[in-house]
């Protein structure tokens, strides 16, 4: 188990594009998504109740034998197997209820993420006693995956906030949009937010239309997202503040004359953690899904006044999920400084980090096909 916190947290039980880092070393994402698991879970029982009272199995078993589910932006592992898992296990609970006597259905699970993804490392990872016949799908989940009407349960956790491309505007120097000396909109000008926004808006409503079309009537889409309280600043939350800290460090570095103020002008990260009013109203706009139960929570509810984020472990999560977008921009040594400097400069606001608003910052979401269209 990764530590991502210190020990105490252990005994209190207490996330075309890049891909993550692939393979089984030292530094793979695989190894060093236990933060993510972690924030999934909190939401957890309140998922669980909402797919066991609203996924009517007899219905859906009345046209196929066969409960197909997909997690769409599953990474490397291993946090999609137990996921997947634990959405087939709430499935047969409900079977055992609708259905007492019928035979129990066949789990068909795709596994999908873009094709760059180390879907080898997936596939050696994955559990080989399971309850569920496997098959990988590369794509964008901007886009259609799966045949008409094909899915039953669609789930995707920490992945709906990276946008399918950069904001247009953020590209453009003569734009009010044009992000210079930052790196995301995080303390930058309004017209910068709104740009990552209305990106955000648009891959959103793509997802939705796309799965409309995969989804029977009555299945179920849950999502866990990164998100942050309506009308709240960016840069008031820890990731922000990590993100103004990545900036500054490239800024820093061109000051030396090893890259150029413009190299760090020209990039932005594409990720949004919309706020929920934001995320409702893409879905109110839409015609195909209803909201079945939505809520926000603190991703890190073990942070306390004695358990503290091992910033070490921290910082290599974040590179695990990001090093390879900053490697397509910058030459690999800038990207090493960068990351072993943030490490440093974020134990020295680790106060400030530990401190910052995080108390709705994650969103979930339970949505259902409804019988339109």
């Amino acid at each position: 188990m990764a530590n991502l916190v210190n020990d105490s947290i252990l005994k209190n039980d207490a996330a075309g594009h890049v891909p993550v880092s692939g393979g089984l070393g030292t530094d793979s994402y695989y190894n060093h998504s236990f933060f993510q698991k972690i924030a999934a879970n909190v939401a957890k029982d309140m998922i669980d109740e909402a797919i066991s009272k609203k996924l009517d199995v007899k219905s859906l078993l009345s046209s196929s034998k066969t409960i197909r589910l997909a997690d769409l932006g599953c990474a490397v592992g291993p946090n999609t197997f137990d996921a997947m898992q634990n959405i087939i296990d709430l499935i047969k609970l409900k079977c055992q209820t609708q259905l007492p006597t019928s035979p129990m259905p066949e789990f068909q699970v795709f596994f999908n993420d873009q094709p760059a993804n180390d879907f080898n490392t997936l596939f050696k990872s994955i559990p080989p006693k399971r309850e569920y016949f496997a098959a990988g799908v590369p794509g964008s989940f901007y886009e259609r995956l799966f045949p008409d009407s094909s899915l039953h349960v669609v789930y995707s956790s920490y992945a709906l906030h990276w946008l399918s491309k950069v904001p247009e505007a953020l590209e453009d120097k003569n734009s009010p949009a044009w992000n210079k000396g930052r790196i995301h909109h995080a303390s930058a000008a309004e017209e910068v937010r709104r740009a990552y926004a209305v990106q955000w808006a648009n891959d959103l409503s793509n997802f939705l239309n796309a799965r409309a079309r995969e989804i029977v009537p009555g299945g179920i889409i849950v999502i866990v997202t990164p998100s942050i309280p309506d009308g709240m600043e960016y840069s008031e939350i820890s990731t922000g503040m990590m993100y103004n800290c990545m900036a500054s460090i490239l800024l820093d570095i061109a000051k030396r004359g090893l890259i150029s103020e413009e190299q760090v002008d020209a990039f932005n990260l594409p990720t949004y953690a919309a706020p929920p009013g934001e995320f409702v109203s893409v879905v109110e706009n839409n015609e195909y899904f209803n909201i079945v139960t939505m809520g926000e929570s603190n991703p890190s509810p073990w942070l306390t006044d004695d358990v503290h984020v091992d910033m070490n472990e921290f910082v290599n999560h974040i590179r695990a999920a990001m090093e390879g977008m900053f490697n397509k921009h910058f030459a690999r040594e800038i990207v090493n400084e960068m990351f072993e400097r943030l490490e440093v400069r974020l134990s020295e606001i680790s106060v400030e980090m530990e401190s910052a608003y995080k108390d709705k910052i994650q969103a979930f979401y339970v949505l259902q096909r409804n019988d339109s269209g």
